[in-house]
C-alpha cells in the first residue's frame, strides 16, 4: 500500500521509493491529521490525483495562514486504486494514526457504502461532496456522514432543470427521451432514483444503459443510442468512462450538444485529449468549476507553489477536479475551526467534536469570499437535520479548448428531493435497526 505524508515543510524526493515525503512535524506541533484516500493509480487516475494535489495543496495553504487557529494540519495518503477492499484497508490503517483521524473524504462511493457501516463505532465522520448516499444529507438518521454542497440526486435534478429551461419548460419534456449511460455500479445507480421521479412527473421515458466498470467497453451501448436516437443523453460516468463514452458517441454521430453529464463527468482530462470534437458537450457542476482567477487559486500558487511545495504540476491550479479537492480541504478544516468555537479555539478536535463542527457549519458568503472563494461558492449551512447544507449548481460546456459557464445558477427542488431522501433514510434506519435521534442527541 503505497502511503503519502503532505505537511507544509520543504518536499524532497525520496530515492528509494520515488514518493514526495516531508519532514515530521516537531512532537511540540499542535496537529490535526486529516487522511487522504487518493486515487492515483487504476481507473480514475487521471482524474482523481488532481483531486488529491488540491485537497493537499489547500491544507498547505492552511499552515502558510498560520493552521487553523495555530493548529497545523498533517495529510497522510493510502492509494485505494479505486477499490472498496483497498479503501476499507486505507481507512482501518489510518484511522488512529497522528492522534486519530478528523474526517475521512474516500472519493468513491463503493467505499462510502463500507465505511458508512464503520464510523458510527468509531466515531469518525465522513465527508462526500457529490458522491456517496444521497439519503445521507438526513442527519437524522446518518449522524457521521455529510454529503457537503451536494450529492446524486442534486446532480440529476439540475441537469435535468437545464434540460428543461434550454427546451422551454418542463412540459416541452413531454413525450420525448432521455438516455441515461451510467457506470453498473453504487455510483451510477445513485443517480436513478431522481431521474425516474423527474420523467413519472413530466412524461418523458428513460433509456437506462448500463456500462460494466471500467467503463473502456461502450460499442454495444452507443449502437443502442444510435439505433433508439433519445433526444438527450445524460451520463453518469468517471474516470476512463467519460472520454469512452464522448469518443463513441463521436464515432456513432450522436451530437455532443445533446449530451449532459453529472459532475463527475465533467473535467479536464476528460476531453482535453479528445479536443474541438468534443465542443457543445456540458456538464453540470456542484457550485465550482474551472477557477483560474479565484483568489484562492492565486494564494495557492504564490504560498505554495512559489516556495516550491506544490504536490502537482502548476499548471493543474484552479482546474475542475484540483478545484474539487480544495473545496474539500476547505470544508475539512472550516468544520473543524467550528468546533474549536465550542470545544477549545486552538486546541485539536476529536472525531466527535470535528462531526459536531460539520454539523454546526455556518458558512456565509462573507466568510467565503474571506477564505479565497468569492464568486466560487455559495453559502453553507447544515444542521442536525440537513448534513448537506447547500444544493446550488451550475452548468459549463466545452468550447473546444475549455469549460466555460452555461447556465445561471441553479438550485435543486427541495420540495422533491427531501421526501426521497427521508424515505430512503428511513428504509436505511429500518433495515440497520436504527432510531432517528432525538432532539437531545442533536445538542451533543
Amino acid at each position: 500500500m503505497k502511503l503519502k505524508t503532505i505537511a507544509s515543510a520543504a518536499l524532497f524526493v525520496a530515492a528509494a521509493a520515488g514518493a514526495l515525503i516531508t519532514a515530521p512535524v516537531s512532537a511540540q506541533e499542535k496537529v490535526q491529521f486529516f487522511p487522504s484516500l487518493t486515487g492515483r493509480t487504476g481507473p480514475v487516475a487521471p482524474n482523481a490525483t488532481p483531486f488529491a494535489n488540491g485537497y493537499a495543496d489547500y491544507m498547505k495553504l492552511v499552515n502558510a495562514r498560520g493552521g487553523i487557529n495555530g493548529v497545523r494540519t498533517l495529510v497522510e495518503e493510502c492509494e485505494t486504486a479505486y477499490a472498496t477492499d483497498r479503501g476499507v484497508e486505507c481507512y482501518e490503517r489510518l484511522k488512529g494514526k497522528h492522534g486519530g483521524a478528523t474526517v475521512f473524504q474516500p472519493l468513491s462511493t463503493g467505499i462510502t457504502f463500507a465505511l458508512t457501516e464503520k464510523i458510527p463505532a468509531d466515531k469518525i465522520p465522513m465527508i462526500t461532496s457529490g458522491y456517496g448516499r444521497s439519503d445521507s444529507a438526513d442527519g437524522g438518521v446518518f449522524k457521521w456522514n455529510f454529503p457537503l454542497i451536494g450529492h446524486y440526486w442534486v446532480a440529476g435534478d439540475t441537469v435535468l432543470q437545464h434540460i428543461a429551461k434550454k427546451e422551454g419548460g418542463w412540459d416541452k419534456l413531454r413525450g420525448k427521451k432521455i438516455a441515461v449511460v451510467y457506470h453498473d455500479s453504487p455510483f451510477g445507480k445513485e443517480l436513478l432514483p431522481i431521474v425516474e421521479e423527474r420523467s413519472k412527473m413530466h412524461g418523458f421515458t428513460l433509456q437506462l444503459l448500463p456500462v460494466p466498470a471500467p467503463g473502456v467497453e461502450q460499442k454495444a451501448v452507443w449502437l443502442q443510442v444510435r439505433q433508439q436516437r433519445p433526444d438527450f443523453v445524460v451520463m453518469q460516468t468517471w474516470g476512463v468512462m467519460t472520454p469512452t463514452a464522448i469518443k463513441e458517441a463521436i464515432a456513432t454521430g450522436y451530437p455532443r450538444e445533446k449530451m449532459f453529464g453529472t459532475w463527475w463527468s465533467g473535467a479536464e482530462p476528460d476531453l482535453r485529449d479528445i479536443g474541438a470534437a468534443a465542443k457543445g458537450y456540458s456538464a453540470v457542476m456542484m457550485q465550482h468549476g474551472a477557477e483560474p482567477n479565484a483568489p484562492v487559486v492565486k494564494e495557492i500558487l504564490a504560498k505554495v507553489h512559489d516556495k516550491n511545495q506544490g504536490t502537482g504540476p502548476r499548471d493543474e491550479v484552479g482546474q475542475v477536479l484540483y478545484m474539487r479537492g480544495v473545496v474539500g480541504a476547505m470544508l475539512a478544516t472550516e468544520g473543524v475551526r467550528a468546533a474549536q468555537e465550542r470545544f477549545g479555539k486552538g486546541k485539536v478536535m476529536n472525531g466527535e467534536q470535528a462531526r459536531w463542527g460539520y454539523e454546526n457549519l455556518n458558512l456565509t458568503q462573507p466568510k467565503l469570499d474571506a477564505l479565497g472563494f468569492k464568486d466560487v461558492m455559495r453559502p453553507v449551512s447544515t444542521s442536525c437535520a440537513d448534513h448537506m447544507g447547500s444544493a446550488w449548481a451550475r452548468v459549463h460546456t466545452w468550447d473546444g479548448a475549455k469549460f466555460t459557464w452555461a447556465s445561471d445558477w441553479l438550485q435543486a427542488d427541495d420540495q422533491i428531493i427531501r421526501p426521497m431522501v427521508r424515505s430512503s433514510a428511513e428504509k436505511y434506519a429500518g433495515e440497520k435497526k436504527l432510531t432517528r435521534r432525538t432532539p437531545a442527541d442533536c445538542q451533543s
